[in-house]
């Protein structure tokens, strides 16, 4: 019997599918790593003083060597920095950055979860590479971010968790979630409960009273859940590290094991004083690492936060102090106060859509009396030693990812352009929608009669 003709071509077939294999696996293969040198260039690398005339190398994503007398590696793509000057890429430790597309639409948030407990949660899950805010925010030189969940802020409407999830420091560049993540359980987000007294209905669009007694009751009944639920996780953490030990097993209590461990910080989001206060002393009794973010009113507590080591990321210096009787530079004169009571601060944009401006903010708080430097340190050093990171990130040294900017000022004032942006060592496009939008209209014709 004569074999069909399909018979006869599936060897043809099978072999092609071989050949096209191969050069699949060859295309997808390790490549040789390219060196990058930045000559001629003021270098501030935040580690010492300024090189006037330095150079630095990347080889295969991180630098490779910083200083006056660098050799050049054969076959290196040179640019030539005269007249511009390198930093390390900034740092905003508290955005929704790929979590957060439009806040008004809510199919495109995916910031908060049902329930008020979700330690569970990680945000690197959840980040979308193809967000429209991720270049926007780095063609200002933001290379990194912390993503952190059940955060509030305008573009996710405010929706806050008790315990909201893990937040994630990420890369602004990528085209997996997997390829951005620098640490993906960077620390546990709670939120922490106020007595509220007050509420706005939207509904109505009317604020609506609560008595103080009642609002008491609601705020001891979240703390008592916070106290029981770590108790939980603590007995819980006991009974996993036990050998041979038989128990069901439970994810959101598996996932508060490092937090109880003192391995993962909590990010502790608290504004008012009073509420600073209850956090601190909450964390100090559980034995938590405690990190505070927001911290409006941190400049009234800070001999407490200094005394327990607690830094603090601090929401834009430009917006309404909380009391009404506060001065109205408050939030911009509060960093240099917080950092002359030996208080560690960094500052947040706390959002996506003016993310872009967290060297203003800094820069508004270094008009106010926080030394340059620091304010500098701020968006780029502070927040890595904040998060564990600085390992990594926040300085130009030999053996950090090479994360960096090159640019024609000082990254902090509104006016400075940058011209060559590093992350992993990939030189990365500045290229955004907020720039075609700008070239397209300067750029429209004339109008016609």
């Amino acid at each position: 019997m004569k074999p069909s003709w399909m018979e006869l071509r599936l060897p043809i077939l099978f072999a092609g599918c071989l050949l096209i294999a191969g050069m699949a696996l060859g295309q997808t293969g390790p490549t040789a790593a390219t060196d990058t040198a930045i000559t001629h260039a003021k270098i501030f690398t935040l580690a010492g003083a300024p090189i006037e005339d330095g150079t630095v190398v990347i080889h295969d994503g991180k630098i490779a060597a910083v200083g006056a007398n660098v050799s050049i590696p054969a076959g290196a793509k040179v640019i030539d920095a005269k007249g511009l000057q390198v930093y390390p890429g900034l740092f905003d430790p508290v955005t929704q950055m790929g979590l957060s597309e439009i806040g008004a639409v809510h199919a495109t948030v995916d910031t908060t979860e049902t329930g008020s407990i979700n330690p569970d949660l990680v945000a690197a899950t959840a980040v979308l590479p193809s967000s429209a805010h991720i270049p926007v925010t780095r063609a200002v030189g933001i290379t990194e971010v912390l993503a952190v969940p059940a955060s509030g802020g305008f573009d996710s409407s405010g929706a806050t968790n008790l315990i909201g999830g893990q937040a994630s420091a990420i890369h602004l560049a990528g085209w997996t979630a997997a390829e951005m993540v620098i640490r993906k359980n960077a620390a546990m987000v709670m939120d922490w409960p106020e007595i509220a007294t007050q509420s706005f209905d939207f509904s109505t669009f009317s604020r609506k009273e609560k008595p103080f007694s009642d609002a008491k009751k609601d705020y001891d009944k979240a703390v008592d859940q916070l106290a029981n639920w770590i108790e939980e996780s603590r007995h819980y953490a006991q009974v996993a590290a036990t050998s041979g030990a038989v128990y069901d097993r439970d994810v959101k209590l598996e996932a508060m094991i490092p937090v109880v461990r003192g391995d993962m910080p909590v990010l502790v989001f608290a504004d008012k004083a009073r509420d600073i206060r209850n956090a601190v002393e909450f964390c100090q009794k559980q034995n938590l690492k405690m990190i505070l973010a927001g911290g409006s009113e941190a400049w009234k507590v800070k001999d407490l936060l200094r005394s327990k080591s607690v830094p603090v990321i601090l929401r834009p210096t430009l917006d309404y102090p909380i009391e009404d009787d506060d001065a109205y530079d408050r939030l911009m004169t509060q960093p240099a106060e917080l950092l002359a009571a030996g208080v560690k601060i960094a500052f947040g944009s706390f959002d996506n859509s003016f993310a872009r401006r967290l060297g203003q903010q800094a820069a508004n708080a270094v008009a106010h009396g926080l030394a340059y430097e620091d304010g500098l340190k701020a968006v780029t050093l502070y927040p890595a030693q904040i998060l564990g990171l600085d390992g990594e990130l926040g300085t130009l040294e030999t053996g950090k990812i090479a994360n960096l900017i090159v640019t024609n000022g000082d990254p902090l004032e509104l006016t400075t352009e940058v011209r060559y942006l590093f992350i992993k060592g990939q030189l990365t496009s500045t290229d955004n929608k907020q720039k075609d939008l700008y070239e397209r209209y300067l750029n429209r014709p004339a109008a016609t009669k």
